[in-house]
């Protein structure tokens, strides 16, 4: 039984170093243990559902446009990079989409392959389509480094067992779905899942900005648009050890930090 239980231990951990992939641009190594197929089609449905159950804006609204414009340079700057660097692979199942939803929130997010949605309470924040590429460059990079992928991966080891691992992807697709939907956003153990957040906000931060930069625009408007969302959120964030993101003062910090370099290696105005 003992020598039982350690074959199924050692099997299982040359497995998971097996599925550890590097994140195109930073080269950190990640845990990615669900097919990228199987993750695109949760999300492309999941995606689809939200558009079509939202109060979705026409393509004809200014702001519609406006959005779309955004993140079709965005999209066209992340794929010169990776083809420059041979990494045009990693864009195979993206099937980019843009929408805007006209709700009252302070939001935008993408899904894994490509899928983004703004919605219009966030737009009297950024104020300008720069800090708009502020938001969708940060965005589109958690897509870009697979977070959705590893947080999944993360949350299947906490929440099911590696043991179970195989059974609830082949077998109990329902599950699995339900587990996306929940882990994509917020995790599922606290003391686990918060700080590999923080560190894919970090990433992605750092990302959104060299892709918003070859997409031509300025990522100096980071800072005072990070500044503006800290106004915004005045009284209503966590203490930093219990949140999923840093805090406002560290984000900014951080950013202040890594822009000139960003700004001298990739933008081109």
């Amino acid at each position: 039984m003992m020598k039982k239980h350690i074959l199924i231990s050692v099997t299982f951990l040359t497995a998971v170093l097996y599925s550890c992939k590097t994140v195109p641009v930073t080269g950190r190594k990640q845990l990615s243990l669900v097919p990228n197929g199987l993750i695109t089609t949760m999300s492309f449905s999941a995606y689809d559902s939200v558009v079509k159950t939202s109060p979705t804006l026409s393509q004809f609204d200014g702001r519609a446009q406006m959005v779309t414009r955004v993140g079709s340079k965005i999209q066209q700057a992340v794929e010169s990079y990776m083809q420059q660097n041979n990494m045009s692979k990693e864009l195979k199942s993206f099937k980019w989409e843009f929408n805007t939803i006209n709700e009252d929130i302070v939001n935008a997010w993408c899904m894994p392959g490509g899928k983004v949605v703004v919605y219009t309470g966030l737009l009297p924040v950024t104020q300008n389509e720069t800090a708009l590429a502020v938001v969708m460059g940060h965005e589109i990079a958690h897509a870009i480094a697979r977070h959705g992928n590893e947080r999944m991966s993360q949350g299947l080891l906490v929440g099911l067992g590696g043991l179970v691992l195989e059974e609830a992807l082949k077998e109990k697709k329902e599950e699995t779905q339900l587990i996306f939907l929940g882990l994509y956003m917020i995790g599922s153990n606290l003391a686990y899942s918060l700080p590999n957040s923080r560190m894919q906000e970090s990433e992605a931060d750092k990302l959104g900005l060299i892709f918003m930069s070859m997409a031509g625009y300025n990522p100096e408007e980071a800072v005072p648009f990070w500044k503006r969302m800290a106004a915004n959120n005045k009284g209503s964030h966590l203490p930093e050890f219990l949140s999923t993101h840093p805090s406002d003062e560290t984000r900014i910090k951080k950013l202040t930090e890594i822009i000139p370099e960003i700004k001298g290696k990739y933008y081109k105005q």
